[in-house]
């Protein structure tokens, strides 16, 4: 038996509720399959154009005030948990498997003096051509940026997590055997002030969170599902390499080499090095969502050990 901590990508759920639903039921299949053969399972997910669109929608919205970021990473949190956990819970009864599964809205720990605070980095919310970018940057004081070649994003602070609230609720539900799902969106990002917790406005990216979550749970697995099939070198150009099996030190020698886009690829790769860093021995792997099953069998996916 083995924990695998999954970590699926915010901009691989689809564009809107509808899609996210279809693809999470397809996800539920596989992750129930590998509860069958035994293993235990944690999920994290992305929220970076859901996130996006909640605020944008508040601000569109005349009638109602502003909605400040940390609330909205909850309610992205809540639904997108809901979706997750009625989707799996609908799979496990049709497979006849008695699993309880719990969504935990969670809060995330960062430093208020990340420097990282300074530097707006995270992309969220939809994509723009330039000139809606700049149209929306000049109308509302966002800071856009080019996002590896797809279009432009609002990008906004994306300090990293350093501890996570909710961690002995989490740990007690695996260790009973139940499919936890946290840290949605990398968690509601929180600064400690005395005894007190205050939300920030930030987002924490889910694939350092998803390491942490990896590391406090003692994971065998570091599992990141995403848009893509595999890490490559020089991603969409003539001479690009596909990586599918390699080990840690070559994974850094590629990130010293500056081979990943910043905003898309590089976190990932970087949060499985963290958490292999951590955790000497387990096992990281980066691969498409469609392809979850291969990648859980590891068949499938870039692997890193």
């Amino acid at each position: 038996m083995s924990r695998y901590v999954v970590s699926l990508g915010g901009n691989a759920l689809g564009n809107n509720a509808e899609e996210q639903k279809l693809l999470v039921s397809n996800v539920a299949k596989n992750i129930v399959k590998l509860m069958k053969d035994g293993h235990e399972v944690v999920i994290v997910h992305g929220n970076g154009p859901q996130v996006g669109m909640i605020n944008l929608a508040f601000t569109d919205a005349k009638s109602v005030p502003d909605m400040p970021f940390p609330e909205c990473g909850a309610m992205s949190q809540g639904y997108i948990g809901w979706h997750l956990q009625n989707a799996l819970q609908n799979e496990l009864k049709n497979q006849g498997v008695k699993r309880n599964v719990a969504t935990i809205i969670t809060q995330v720990v960062v430093d208020k003096n990340d420097p990282l605070f300074q530097n707006p980095s995270k992309p969220v919310g939809s994509f723009y051509s330039k000139e809606e970018a700049e149209k929306i940057a000049s109308e509302k004081g966002y800071t856009m940026k080019e996002d590896a070649g797809r279009g432009y994003r609002r990008v906004v602070p994306s300090p990293l997590p350093i501890d996570i609230e909710e961690k002995e609720m989490i740990s007690k539900l695996v260790k009973a055997g139940d499919v936890v799902i946290c840290a949605g969106g990398g968690g509601i990002p929180v600064i400690r002030e005395g005894q007190s917790l205050t939300g920030v406005a930030a987002v924490i990216d889910k694939d350092y969170a998803s390491a942490l979550v990896a590391e406090l749970v003692e994971a065998d697995y570091l599992v990141i599902l995403t848009a893509v099939d595999n890490v490559y070198i020089n991603f969409r150009q003539p001479d690009q390499i596909k990586l599918e099996k390699v080990s840690l030190e070559e994974i850094k020698n590629y990130m010293k080499g500056d081979y990943f886009a910043k905003g898309s690829m590089y976190p990932k790769v970087n949060a499985c090095v963290k958490f292999l860093n951590k955790c000497p021995g387990k096992k990281a792997i980066i691969a498409a969502l469609e392809n979850a099953a291969l990648a859980f069998d590891e068949k499938s996916g870039t692997i890193i050990k």
